[in-house]
């Protein structure tokens, strides 16, 4: 019975309030799908792709015998593999920046079945997710954290537990937005933390990390290092899209 409610009701929203492509505004048959028009501009990353940092390849022979790009076999990141729903282009950022700037918080729950669906693996070998975390005072302004609300969604999409609190920023750095890569690292290096109070339940665990945007990697870097030295048992990442490798 209550199904049919449920139902009912969200027949009733979708009369009065019918469903919108998140990109353009479109109506569409189901809320959070994307419209013809939308879905052909998509970058979505799919195999073949790098194991270590999630980056597509044009050809499953680019990747070698490990699957793994150039610059993750000369510099392997911490965390163990990477996936990205999208490529961070034109099409995702309509997405991705009112999320993040702009309150547009219901399009977390937009970009959370395609994250899980690019993380399928790395969400059925993880024991618990968490997200990369925000400043106090930016959090304070902003009023939530994007790779929060995305990791919520995520969660409950795989029916995996989440640890919202379990990082922190220890202090504030400027927006890494526009850095260099080096910069991003010098900016970010001690900024990140685990919370004492969270240690226990990170022993021996397998840590699904989850953020907006993955660009030169130094914030998840940050991150996996400091959750590895608290006891993980192993960090991989999940984030909502990536940039191309020359951004990186």
């Amino acid at each position: 019975m209550r199904g049919w409610i449920r139902y009912g009701g969200r027949i009733a929203l979708d009369l009065v309030l019918p469903p919108q492509c998140p990109t353009c505004d479109r109506v569409v048959a189901s809320p959070g799908q994307f419209c013809a028009a939308c879905f052909r501009r998509a970058d979505f990353i799919l195999e073949p792709c790098c194991r270590r940092c999630g980056i597509a390849f044009a050809a499953a022979a680019e990747g070698g015998l490990t699957r793994t790009c150039a610059p993750c076999i000369e510099r392997p990141p911490t965390w163990q593999r990477a996936r990205a729903a999208f490529g961070y282009d034109e099409f995702s950022r309509q997405i991705i920046l009112p999320l993040k700037y702009a309150d547009r918080t219901e399009n977390a729950r937009f970009l959370a079945p395609h994250m899980a669906r690019a993380g399928a693996a790395l969400l059925a070998a993880c024991d618990l997710l968490l997200p990369v975390p925000l400043h106090r005072g930016r959090l304070f302004g902003r009023r939530y954290n994007q790779s929060a609300l995305l990791a919520r969604h995520v969660a409950r999409i795989a029916k995996r537990p989440l640890l919202v609190d379990g990082l922190i920023r220890t202090r504030a750095t400027k927006s890494l937005a526009s850095c260099p890569a080096a910069e991003r690292a010098a900016l970010i290096r001690g900024a990140i933390a685990c919370r004492p109070d969270r240690l226990a339940a990170l022993q021996g665990k397998r840590i699904l990390l989850v953020d907006d945007v993955l660009t030169t990697g130094s914030t998840a870097q940050a991150c996996s290092e400091v959750l590895l030295q608290a006891g993980a048992a192993a960090v991989d990442l999940l984030v909502a899209a990536r940039t191309a490798p020359r951004a990186t």
